[in-house]
């Protein structure tokens, strides 16, 4: 059923507008770059400018001797001391895994790769002094393509290790015991499709850059920084540095975005660190855009090889996967893990008798790779999502069809797939027909097929991404037997003053998310009080101090979790207090929006906020009850959850000049509840502009020596709002069972669902010239350059 209609009776499922706004809009907020402290100094950064080389001397005299300069430091000078940033996920055990100084001591592997250090009173006598640094190298072979890199013989990234290869992973059905065999499925497959698909390097292009500023104190280090993960920071630190970590405070205050390039243990936060317990002052570093690119960790960066069987009907038979993914010139928090989170999902929403999975990582002398928008998960659907309208064309099968052949049907829910997971809910149906309806779709068919019978110069091309994708990031177990560090659990604390407002904790750290509205929304529901008298917290290791942050689509199905039962444990902390002022048995009360009621007495009530003011007074409690109404609770999910939806875009591209242009696109979501939809469709529109980024626009490239050719927004082009269609949006409800709010998650369903749908409409307009594949992004001079490939191998007609 379509939701565009109900209209909430309480404040989950209205649309409110961002608490956050205000601050964020007008700019009075704190921004980690904004914090300027008594006698702070600047750190500026130099950086390797080759990709591969060893370092055969370093000269800082100069740099020292500048006005203003404080410190000058080199990898070696600090090698005793820098530790090795992170790789919180070994997810075989013959992982390789290199040591990765925060400063470069004897080798630089990337180019960007931090190599010395000044300290300045001011950030341009910072940057003025590593103009003075002098260094030597002695270059050694760039490793870029990564299967040149595999060949025997290749230059070696890593001498230590004896290969460019980290890890071999590999999933069949057939020995896990949830499907076939898949050489035996392709085998008796009448029709087998193979296609080689390139998921281009992406820089998740956040609007603030990465910033750190450490202040040590005598009594406490105190850290703050642009990141989406503050607890983490703050236990590698204590981890790998040796401070003790209840003497280390880390804040991420407002941070302006991340989508997943903040996810990670940076160089530069330790390198901060160390620079303020070294000079015993507070100390700031700022990057700039262009570091940013060139060093924070990028995004995507594989080849996926991807075999389909299927009988004539359309059934599919058998789904093989192989990949190569680029780790980069080392390992950072999540990145060899970060293709395999998607490899539960190459089946998508069809139920594949047989599928073998295999991924390869990498390493070659580039910006080490880690989480981007939805990370595994865009990758994983792009490639079923384009294999199903290839298979389709091979059949010559209208793709919907082909897809309706083999999806899950809503009545099969709980449906457990090839690979092992069981999916909780669904509807691919409902979210597929609105989304026709929304679109025209077979009108917009009808034209096409018009336009290809009149030959016309610019061709009509419809693209279908019907997805799902794995949310709530994750069961602690699960993890733990995949050989992750951390868990999956959520942690929230509940505090009502006994004016009768609330304050609430979350571990949950938000950039950009809503959190503090949608976290309102909830415990005003919850415990009956007014929307505006919550007041959110987080970020902060000392105020928020369990938690495990924001990312993987986690914050509402497993934070959100645990509010409503700390919630519940308010309210049951609240009851006996009730029960003594109407003189019952607390059994004998209901909680009703916001009051106690004594059953079957309708006049008899208290409210939650009376019950409060009357526990801080504490003149006549009751035995056993606490003298506050605090309560904490956490959450470790039992399983992920699994929205999906149907995205359809059209897309016009112009034979003559390759340029191909979104006509209109429509995404009908499944979200699970929606506690917030006005934000729900914030999400959707943020996340499908980051898909169609990758889909049409956004490329980071290398040279063949290793420099990167894309670093600035000059070079490697992002979307303005005019470069992008009006998006028609609307959303099917299936609740996730067993959640109390039947959330599912939807910070990364646009850009899991729209980048194949883009791909798939430019493809489809170009069929009729023998085109079956356009390598991302989908440029007018990729575009054209492969109509007339196309058109060369047919002999210049059409096919």
């Amino acid at each position: 059923m379509t939701v565009t209609e109900q209209r909430p009776s309480g404040e989950v499922g209205r649309d409110r507008r961002r608490k956050e706004d205000a601050r964020l809009i007008t700019g009075r907020t704190t921004w980690t770059d904004n914090l300027s402290l008594p006698g702070m100094l600047h750190l500026a950064i130099l950086r390797s400018p080759m990709a591969h080389a060893r370092i055969t001397g370093i000269d800082v005299t100069a740099a020292r001797e500048m006005t203003a300069v404080v410190d000058v430091f080199t990898g070696r000078d600090v090698a005793d001391v820098q530790g090795s940033l992170p790789c919180a996920w070994t997810v075989t055990p013959d992982l390789k895994h290199p040591d990765h100084p925060p400063l470069a001591v004897d080798e630089v592997r990337f180019a960007g790769e931090p190599i010395a250090v000044v300290a300045a009173r001011d950030w341009a006598s910072a940057l003025d002094a590593l103009e003075a640094i002098d260094v030597d190298y002695e270059p050694l072979p760039a490793v870029l393509d990564m299967e040149a890199a595999l060949a025997d013989g290749a230059p070696l990234v890593h001498d230590s290790l004896g290969t460019n290869k980290a890890f071999t992973w590999v999933f069949d059905s057939a020995e896990a015991g949830t499907g076939g065999d898949l050489a035996d499925a392709l085998a008796q497959a009448e029709v087998v499709v193979r296609r080689r698909y390139v998921q281009q390097r992406l820089i998740p292009a956040f609007m603030e850059p990465r910033s750190v500023v450490v202040d040590p104190t005598p009594d406490q280090i105190t850290m703050w920084s642009s990141t989406q993960v503050p607890h983490f920071v703050r236990f590698f630190l204590a981890a790998l540095l040796g401070t003790p970590e209840h003497k280390i405070r880390v804040i991420a205050p407002d941070v302006g975005g991340g989508f997943g390039g903040k996810l990670q243990i940076t160089a530069e936060e330790f390198i901060t660190f160390l620079t303020a317990q070294r000079l015993h002052k507070p100390v700031k570093y700022t990057e700039s855009r262009s570091e940013s690119m060139l060093a924070a960790h990028h995004g995507r960066d594989m080849i996926q090889e991807v075999e389909i069987g299927a009988r004539r009907d359309g059934t599919v038979t058998g789904l093989g996967v192989r990949l190569l993914a680029n780790m980069g010139g080392y390992l950072r928090l999540l990145t060899p893990a970060t293709p395999l989170l998607g490899r539960y999902m190459y089946n998508g929403i069809y139920k594949f008798p047989a599928h073998r999975f295999e991924c390869t990582g990498v390493f070659t002398t580039t910006t080490p790779t880690d989480a981007y928008r939805g990370a595994g998960r865009p990758e994983a659907t792009f490639a079923i999502e384009r294999a199903m309208d290839d298979l389709a064309a091979e059949l010559g099968m209208e793709p919907m069809e082909l897809r309706r052949r083999n999806w899950i049907r809503h009545d099969e829910f709980p449906f457990t797939t090839v690979t092992g997971l069981t999916y909780d809910s669904g509807d691919y149906e409902a979210a597929t027909e609105r989304a026709m309806e929304l679109f025209r779709y077979d009108e917009l068919r009808r034209e096409q097929q018009e336009r290809r019978h009149r030959g016309d110069r610019v061709q009509l091309g419809v693209g279908i991404s019907t997805y799902t994708e794995m949310c709530g990031l994750a069961p602690s177990r699960w993890l733990g037997s995949l050989g992750y560090a951390a868990g999956g659990w959520e942690s929230a604390s509940v505090r009502m003053l006994p004016t009768g407002k609330v304050e609430v904790l979350t571990g949950t750290t938000p950039h950009g998310q809503g959190h503090e509205t949608v976290w309102s929304q909830i415990v005003a529901d919850q415990l009956g009080v007014p929307f505006e008298d919550v007041e959110v917290m987080h970020g902060d290791t000392r105020t928020s101090h369990k938690g495990l942050d924001t990312y993987g689509s986690r914050s509402l199905a497993v934070g959100g979790y645990a509010l409503v039962e700390a919630c519940r444990r308010v309210v049951e902390k609240a009851r006996p207090m009730a029960a003594h002022m109407l003189e019952c048995d607390p059994a004998d009360l209901e909680f009703v929006d916001g009051q106690f009621r004594v059953r079957g007495a309708p006049g008899a009530a208290k409210s939650i906020t009376e019950c409060a003011l009357a526990i801080f007074a504490a003149h006549d409690l009751p035995d056993g009850v606490e003298p506050y109404l605090d309560a904490d609770a956490s959450y470790d999910p039992v399983d992920f959850s699994f929205p999906h939806g149907t995205h359809l875009c059209a897309v016009e591209v112009d034979t003559e000049t390759g340029m191909a242009t979104i006509r209109s696109y429509v995404a009908v979501d499944d979200v699970g509840r929606a506690v917030n939809p006005l934000i729900v469709e914030g999400q959707v529109h943020g996340g499908v502009a980051q898909g169609i980024a990758q889909a049409l626009f956004e490329e980071a490239r290398y040279d063949e020596d290793g420099n990167l050719m894309t670093g600035t927004f000059v070079e490697y082009t992002i979307p303005s709002a005019s470069d992008l269609p009006d998006l028609v949006t609307d959303r099917t409800e299936t609740p996730a069972p067993g959640h109390p709010l039947g959330a599912k998650g939807v910070g990364e369903a646009g850009t899991i669902a729209s980048t194949p749908a883009v791909v798939n409409a430019v493809v489809d307009a170009l069929r009729p010239l023998g085109v079956t594949d356009v390598r991302m992004p989908c440029t007018p001079e990729r575009v054209w350059s492969t109509i007339q490939a196309a058109r060369s191998a047919n002999g210049g007609e059409p096919r």
